[in-house]
């Protein structure tokens, strides 16, 4: 493989070591911190030089580690390792801003683009973003004008501190100056969101509006989907209030 999938490989295995990282934070219980750790060193390399086989093979055994472990919240709602990996790389394909075609346009600006066109600044937008489409509904709000009274994340990764908040952009990173109330909803089982508590790392807008997160609990065998998170009335609720209000405009 050449230095691409060499990249490609390291930052996925990154993003996976970001969020092992931030559970160790957490204060996870004795059985839960051994499983992490176990999962942490079959990430760590051995001092030799790795190719993206080889660091693929070490995901993967993580993960498995990870998935195979009876009785542990974190990990027991998701259905496979290969289920996990593929979350985690649309996140690092994101944010490797590669891909330009002929319009100059790397992937992550023609996503971008896409969410920007669908929008109408000429009345007040709700957005609702989920797992890698919050971090593409966050950098392109900061390139849109039209109002925004609220702006609702769903599962996000944005609190991966070391494999996806320094590669976010505009950096340091701020509420969009539109939005005028941020919902942030995150599940104890869902690994994608590591560290819910996006105040801490994202600044207020002008208008002093920073993320709220919130905490739902959903029963079933993978809680990541956008689905599990509107079936929760905490998360409903706000958005049907918000649609309402807009349709009375």
């Amino acid at each position: 493989m050449g230095r691409g999938s060499d990249g490609d490989a390291h930052d996925l295995s990154a993003l996976l070591l970001d969020a092992i990282n931030e559970r160790l934070t957490q204060d996870p219980d004795e059985r839960e911190a051994r499983m992490l750790k176990k999962a942490k060193a079959q990430l760590l390399p051995d001092g030799e030089a790795q190719g993206a086989g080889d660091i693929l093979r070490r995901t993967l055994s993580a993960l498995n580690s990870l998935l195979t472990l009876p009785g542990l919240r974190t990990m027991g709602h998701w259905a496979s390792a290969g289920v996990m990996i593929s979350q985690l790389s649309q996140v690092q394909r994101y944010l490797a801003r590669k891909g330009s075609e002929e319009d100059g346009l790397t992937l992550d600006a023609r996503i971008r683009d896409r969410v920007i066109k669908e929008l109408n600044p000429s009345g007040p937008t709700i957005v609702v973003a989920h797992s890698l489409g919050t971090v593409v509904a966050f950098e392109a709000l900061h390139d849109y004008d039209g109002a925004v009274p609220l702006f609702v994340t769903l599962g996000s990764p944005i609190g991966m501190r070391t494999a996806v908040q320094p590669h976010m952009r505009p950096h340091p990173l701020q509420v969009p100056h539109t939005v005028r109330r941020w919902l942030n909803f995150w599940d104890r089982d869902d690994f994608v969101v590591a560290n819910p508590q996006l105040h801490k790392w994202v600044a207020p807008n002008g208008a002093s509006v920073a993320p709220v997160s919130r905490r739902v609990d959903s029963d079933g065998a993978w809680v990541h989907p956008a689905a599990k998170y509107l079936a929760q009335p905490a998360v409903a609720g706000p958005v049907m209030e918000a649609l309402e209000g807009v349709s009375t405009i």
